[in-house]
């Protein structure tokens, strides 16, 4: 699995980015393990303290909780998973709609385009 990582923007926030979307999407199991930093560090390929500056942004915001004698795990705080997906949504929407408008579509262009795109894909 490729960590896709762009030299154009420090590379800590990208590694919490890529981390925050494996806890919301399932990958890392709701009050299971979290791996290590250096498990981590070693399949992204990226320095050990790179991988802790982005494991400690997760730490703060809860979505990772350290157990000292048991290493990290995944947070159990189902409320705080959904929103952190929802916000993360609704940044990539955001996104997507700006890029959108900049090639001069409506909102309403898009949500027909999108709509064809459903129906295309059933």
């Amino acid at each position: 699995m490729g960590w896709n990582l762009d030299d154009s923007r420090p590379i800590w926030p990208q590694l919490k980015e890529r981390l925050m979307k494996d806890i919301v999407g399932g990958r890392y199991v709701m009050g299971g393990p979290f791996p290590t930093v250096r498990d981590l560090a070693e399949e992204a390929g990226v320095n050990r303290n790179t991988m802790q500056r982005a494991l400690s942004e997760l730490e703060s915001e809860g979505l990772v909780i350290t157990n000292r004698t048991a290493g990290r795990t995944v947070t159990t705080d189902e409320e705080l998973v959904a929103e952190t997906k929802a916000a993360i949504a609704a940044d990539n929407v955001g996104r997507f709609m700006d890029e959108m408008a900049s090639l001069g579509f409506s909102a309403e262009e898009v949500i027909d385009i999108i709509k064809k795109k459903g129906v295309e894909n059933r």
